[in-house]
């Protein structure tokens, strides 16, 4: 069944651009466009879409009034898409599917709807979709929370599932992903954290690699030993952090 989608903005040209996006997804189906909150909160009692793109200030009232004034029982999935990155916190409060900041591209886009899919799936399926942490504020160790990342002006989220190792690049690290590469700045100790020490482990200063993607881990010269990952890249094990390895797979 596709998503019956809503489209609230007020401006004409961010709703014709979004309009032109999304119409070329044949799962979705555009049944309506508002262009203040009053009309927003109307709209959705009275059409109860699937799924609402939603502006965070409009006249009339601003997005997070409109969510609040629709309950929590028959609120559609929501992605806000928005020019504000300063009401990330308070869109996620809202259990959030996606938080797009504006301009955002087509691949931008895309990504937030294969987020409101697999939440889509999980509500159907009559599981419960994980929430997406606060921006910059770390998710719990060993969470399978996303984790929402500011790269090239939007935030990108990921799930910790989807990032395969991390290494230092001057201020920046760069992401190694299932699919593709992701370069942020934030400093190895700040993504460490964040991250958590039950599903990565830091092997050296400059890497981070998720745990379940350690094939081996072997002799290499002078007594020091080196990490094999899945993938076939080998990275130096530290000496100082080789006690960390050895708490992790039980002393073997």
């Amino acid at each position: 069944m596709n998503l019956r989608t809503l489209l609230i903005d007020d401006e004409a040209l961010a709703r014709e651009r979004l309009r032109g996006f999304l119409q070329a997804d044949p799962t979705v189906d555009i049944i309506g466009e508002c262009a203040n909150g009053p009309e927003a909160i109307t709209a959705i009692r009275l059409h109860e879409p699937d799924l609402i793109f939603l502006d965070m200030q409009m006249p009339g009232c601003n997005g997070l009034r409109v969510l609040d004034e629709i309950p929590a029982a028959r609120r559609p999935l929501v992605v806000f898409a928005t020019a504000h990155e300063r009401f990330a916190v308070d869109a996620f409060d809202v259990a959030a599917v996606d938080y797009l900041l504006k301009p955002f591209d087509r691949d931008r886009l895309n990504q937030a709807m294969q987020r409101v899919r697999q939440a889509r799936l999980a509500a159907t399926s009559g599981l419960t979709a994980t929430p997406p942490p606060t921006p910059g504020r770390p998710a719990p160790a060993g969470s399978s929370e996303r984790i929402a990342l500011k790269a090239d002006g939007r935030l990108v989220f990921l799930e910790p599932s989807e990032i395969v190792r991390v290494e230092a690049a001057d201020n920046y690290v760069v992401l190694h992903l299932t699919s593709g590469r992701l370069m942020v700045r934030e400093t190895m100790n700040a993504i460490e954290t964040r991250l958590g020490a039950d599903a990565f482990a830091r092997i050296n200063r400059s890497a981070i690699v998720r745990q379940d993607q350690i094939r081996a881990i072997e002799p290499a010269q002078h007594g020091d030993y080196v990490v094999v990952l899945r993938d076939g890249q080998r990275m130096p094990l530290s000496r100082s952090l080789r006690g960390r390895l050895n708490q992790i797979f039980g002393g073997a």
